[in-house]
C-alpha cells in the first residue's frame, strides 16, 4: 500500500480518475443519501489517499483548514474500499502526520457518522458535540490533539 497527500493541481489524471471511481463505488455501494460533494472534488483541499500495487485507490479522505482554528486541520470522511483490513486507520495516521508536518497542525477536527464514532475513538479522537443530523445521518463532531515530538 502506498500513501499520498496531494493538492488538486498535483494529482495526475489517473489518480483523479481513481479517486472519483472509489468515491462513486463507496457511495453507490452503501446506497446512502449522496453527499453534496460526492460527484465533485474540492480544489482547495489536500487529497490524501492510499493505492494498491496497481494504482487503484483503496482509501481516501480530504484535508483542509478548520474554520476559525488556525492550528487545526479538518478531515473529511474516510472512504475505504475494503473494511476490516486496517487501511482506514493507516490512512488516518498518515493524514495526521501530513497535517502536522506540512501544515503545522496541532489538532485534527472531523465530523463522524454516529456509526463510525467507535472507529475514530480507537484512533484517539474525542467527541466535542452532541449528535446532529447531516444529510439525514446522525453525526458527532470529534477532535484529536496531536502530540508534539
Amino acid at each position: 500500500m502506498r500513501f499520498f497527500a496531494k493538492t488538486f493541481d498535483e494529482l495526475t489524471t489517473h489518480e483523479l480518475y481513481e479517486i472519483m471511481r472509489a468515491r462513486a463505488a463507496v457511495f453507490v455501494g452503501e446506497q446512502k443519501i449522496v453527499y453534496p460533494d460526492a460527484d465533485g472534488l474540492d480544489y482547495q483541499c489536500m487529497h490524501v489517499f492510499a493505492t494498491d500495487e496497481n494504482g487503484r485507490v483503496e482509501a481516501y479522505l480530504r484535508m483542509f483548514g478548520a474554520d476559525g482554528l488556525p492550528d487545526a486541520a479538518q478531515f473529511g470522511r474516510v472512504l475505504t474500499m475494503h473494511h476490516g483490513r486496517g487501511t482506514g486507520a493507516q490512512l488516518m495516521r498518515f493524514a495526521e502526520r501530513t497535517a502536522a508536518e506540512r501544515f503545522g497542525a496541532k489538532e485534527i477536527r472531523l465530523d463522524a457518522q454516529k456509526t463510525a464514532e467507535g472507529f475514530y475513538r480507537k484512533l484517539g479522537y474525542d467527541a466535542v458535540s452532541d449528535y446532529f443530523i447531516e444529510a439525514g445521518i446522525p453525526h458527532v463532531k470529534m477532535r484529536k490533539v496531536l502530540r508534539s515530538e
